[in-house]
């Protein structure tokens, strides 16, 4: 502890302060306590400046003794009342899973861009909390927002606003959701190094519960198959799987058109010019390519194999003329036994009306066999439907065993006859030539191939980014109808997907993330006689971790309301 003095043009003040390093190892200080102007000193300590310094060092000297006092608490000694009944309303559980994102929330200085929106709309309830809350129980128990206000309640910080500002709060998130994306952005790279010279982009979407169109909640083609009104989110991910920007359009809007406004916002408020666009198939037309080869940018997109004109789709199927990835040595793939784990590859320039791109064939063993045994599997089940009589046609999934099903109604000679079905050996024929073959397209003509094919198989992030976002913290369905508050929710969603990603990458990618959840989850606390607080969970090889990357323990047999106060500072930054 030391004696802190500041000086302004009509007063000097006297604080109490706290030197602390920094997990970066820089060292800085913050205040203790404020003891007030010299003006107000002098009266209860003066007459002159020399003893108000003396009262003020003396006062810095208690201050470290209580400290020092507090350091050295080897054990604590609580006693119960065998005949005491509990207190009325008194709380004794709380959640402390929450700290561990705090930390990151406040790294990704969330609370400044909160005081820039409070100071533009000049609203008096607390945003910063708000959001804050709102982020911490999507990640800890995904629920309503009139439940996660409750679930507030049970964090070691009570909510300081209530129920009708969270949802007045809402509207202002929506309102706001590309100014805080974007600041989050520039401000993630003071947390981390972002890989954002590959930018990963896909899109999905998510249902109502309502049964009427009404705004962007239109009828369209659902992920999951339910007959109501959904709305499209567009995501933008970086090169290592952390998301970026998002955005929301109608449900019954074609996906390919989402793409262009949120990279021309990317473009020039994030200011990210230079990178590789990564997708699939159906996000890949020929004018997503040509505007993703301008400027500095390139891209690698899927190519359907079925979509290729002619010439090249014989070339593709052709099985000559296949290298070995690892040593680029030619290979007979006809050859290669079932069981290989080596990937081969040939490719050739494709041209098309506005771009010269190059075409890339790959051949995996381990990818043909497992689409001949998912064949056999759906050739099996069409022979059942067969021998059941119960084989329906225009089946639209293109999975359906019923494809192999194939129908006629003529006899030889071209008269009349009644339908028979069979099954389609030539359908069977013409799908097993594309057994482990896969086409990729990009623009970077003389790029190593090895490096043009890992940039590709990394598209899977993003489909698990998805997944997490709608199983782990329930995105859909989605009950508000404001447009603005929709968009809130999934900024919510969004910014609870970013801080787990966040936190899976501090932990080196060791854990799953039903791991990271769970111990989260898991890390609440008992409150001891008003004394301080006792751990409920287990530690664990991940509680460690999660400790070491966040700069803060909360593992302690028992932690008085003193240490509580301070590890809530530092789960903030602060000491």
């Amino acid at each position: 502890m030391n004696l802190h003095i500041t000086k302004s043009k009509n007063s000097e003040s006297f604080y109490i302060c706290k030197s602390y390093v920094k997990a970066n190892g820089c060292t800085t200080s913050t205040i203790v306590r404020k003891l007030g102007t010299l003006d107000k000193l002098l009266l209860e300590h003066g007459p002159t400046r020399d003893d108000v310094i003396s009262w003020a060092k003396n006062e810095v000297k208690i201050e470290t003794d209580i400290y020092k006092n507090e350091q050295k608490i080897k054990s604590v000694q609580i006693t119960f009342q065998a005949d005491r009944q509990l207190d009325y309303d008194r709380q004794k559980f709380f959640r402390g899973g929450y700290l561990f994102l705090q930390s990151i929330y406040y790294g990704l200085q969330l609370n400044k861009v909160c005081r820039k929106i409070k100071l533009k709309y000049k609203f008096q309830y607390d945003i910063n909390a708000i959001l804050s809350d709102l982020i911490y129980a999507r990640v800890l128990e995904p629920t309503s927002k009139r439940s996660s206000f409750k679930l507030a309640s049970e964090f070691l910080e009570k909510p300081s606003y209530e129920l009708h500002d969270v949802y007045r709060a809402l509207d202002i998130l929506g309102n706001e959701c590309d100014l805080i994306q974007s600041e989050l952005y520039k401000n993630s790279n003071f947390l981390m190094n972002r890989n954002d010279q590959v930018l990963y982009y896909d899109c999905s979407n998510y249902y109502f519960e309502i049964e009427q169109e009404a705004g962007d909640k239109r009828y369209g083609k659902s992920k999951e198959h339910r007959p109501n009104p959904i709305i499209q989110m567009g995501l933008f991910m970086d090169g290592e799987g952390i998301p970026l920007a998002f955005s929301m359009f109608p449900g019954n809007a074609n996906e390919q058109t989402s793409l262009k406004p949120l990279e021309k916002k990317i473009l020039s408020e994030f200011g990210c010019q230079k990178f590789i666009y990564c997708c699939d198939a159906g996000l890949a037309s020929e004018d997503i390519r040509h505007f993703n080869h301008m400027g500095e940018r390139s891209f690698i997109v899927t190519q359907s194999i079925k979509k290729l004109p002619s010439e090249d789709k014989v070339w593709a199927l052709d099985l000559r003329g296949f290298k070995r990835i690892s040593d680029n040595k030619p290979v007979d793939i006809t050859r290669i036994p079932e069981d290989d784990q080596g990937l081969y590859y040939k490719d050739e320039p494709y041209t098309t009306k506005r771009l010269h791109q190059r075409l890339i064939i790959t051949y995996s063993p381990k990818y043909a066999l497992y689409q001949k045994t998912i064949r056999a599997r759906q050739m099996e089940r069409a022979e059942q439907l067969l021998n059941s009589g119960k084989a329906k046609r225009n089946r639209k999934n293109p999975n359906d065993p019923a494809r192999f099903i194939g129908t006629i109604a003529v006899t030889k000679e071209g008269e009349a006859a009644e339908t028979h079905s069979y099954l389609d050996t030539e359908k069977i024929a013409a799908e097993a030539q594309y057994d482990g073959l896969y086409a990729v397209c990009t623009d970077l003509l003389d790029d190593d191939i090895s490096q043009i094919l890992k940039i590709s198989e990394g598209r899977w992030q993003i489909e698990e980014c998805f997944r997490i976002m709608k199983t782990d913290f329930s995105a859909r369905p989605v009950y508000l109808q404001g447009e603005n508050r929709i968009k809130a929710h999934f900024l919510i969603c969004f910014l609870a997907l970013l801080f787990y990603r966040i936190l899976e990458k501090k932990l080196d990618y060791k854990y799953t993330c039903k791991t990271i959840l769970e111990a989260l989850k898991a890390m609440n606390f008992a409150e001891i006689q008003e004394q301080g607080f006792m751990p409920l969970y287990k530690r664990e090889k991940i509680t460690d971790a999660l400790h070491n990357v966040c700069g803060f323990r909360t593992d302690y047999q028992f932690i008085t309301k003193s240490q509580m106060r301070t590890i809530q500072k530092e789960s903030k930054g602060k000491s």
